[in-house]
């Protein structure tokens, strides 16, 4: 029986293509053992705005070598900061009255969370299942960590069973591709171009924002928007 996996590091409130390439597989394995890398989307995404393009960012402490699961946050005011930003920016979208009780809730909880990698898990989840996305999310820490950057997501597809690896297309300039096709095992490249433009509440149209966004925006109808689910606008 075949078995698709992806393993990425937990992104905060990421893009919808993260949410696409969770969607495309039967497990995703969050690599929080990996190493924490600074103005990286670990800790921070962007929104629209009235004014353009913003920046949300947990603040964290930083030590050179630490893993993202070691990451924690320096500053327990920002989930505060972050929702009153949010209502601001999407406090007019279709959908905000809708879904915007349910962040609140979350950024609310998140206010006691002081581990970066368990805020984004959190609200991983959650979006999955306003997503209607059922694949198995799991942690690179219950796999045994081999040494070698490919080696190692070789290996942890070997103990996942896998039969394909799907990756994020940046992965193209680093992935030994041979050593996933010695394992037998099959390599595909996610592509995350031609995505639908949906009824976004700042104009210029910006693809690159979080996936709270297209949720504001679209509510109930945003996995019409990713490429992966049989509802996807691209597919009408």
């Amino acid at each position: 029986m075949s078995k698709r996996v992806a393993i990425l590091q937990s992104n905060y409130v990421p893009w919808k293509g993260y949410f696409d390439l969770i969607n495309s597989v039967d497990e995703f394995i969050l690599y929080d053992t990996a190493q924490f890398t600074k103005n990286d989307w670990r800790n921070r995404n962007k929104i629209k705005t009235a004014r353009g393009v913003s920046w949300l960012t947990i603040p964290v402490r930083h030590d050179f070598g630490q893993s993202i699961a070691e990451t924690r946050v320096s500053d327990p005011i920002w989930a505060m900061r972050h929702w009153d930003q949010i209502k601001q920016s999407y406090a007019g979208a279709a959908h905000f009255r809708e879904f915007g009780p349910l962040f609140k809730s979350l950024y609310d909880e998140m206010r006691q969370v002081s581990y970066l990698s368990a805020i984004n898990h959190r609200f991983l989840v959650e979006v999955n299942a306003i997503l209607g996305v059922k694949t198995v999310v799991s942690w690179s820490k219950d796999y045994r960590l081999v040494d070698g950057q490919t080696e190692r997501l070789v290996d942890l597809c070997r103990q996942a069973a896998a039969s394909e690896y799907v990756s994020g297309p940046a992965a193209k300039a680093y992935l030994q591709e041979n050593l996933f096709e010695g394992a037998g095992i099959a390599l595909r490249y996610i592509d995350y171009s031609g995505y639908p433009e949906y009824r976004q509440l700042h104009p210029p149209f910006e693809h690159g924002v979080s996936i709270l966004d297209l949720i504001f925006n679209e509510g109930s109808n945003a996995d019409r928007y990713l490429k992966t689910t049989s509802r996807s606008a691209a597919s009408r």
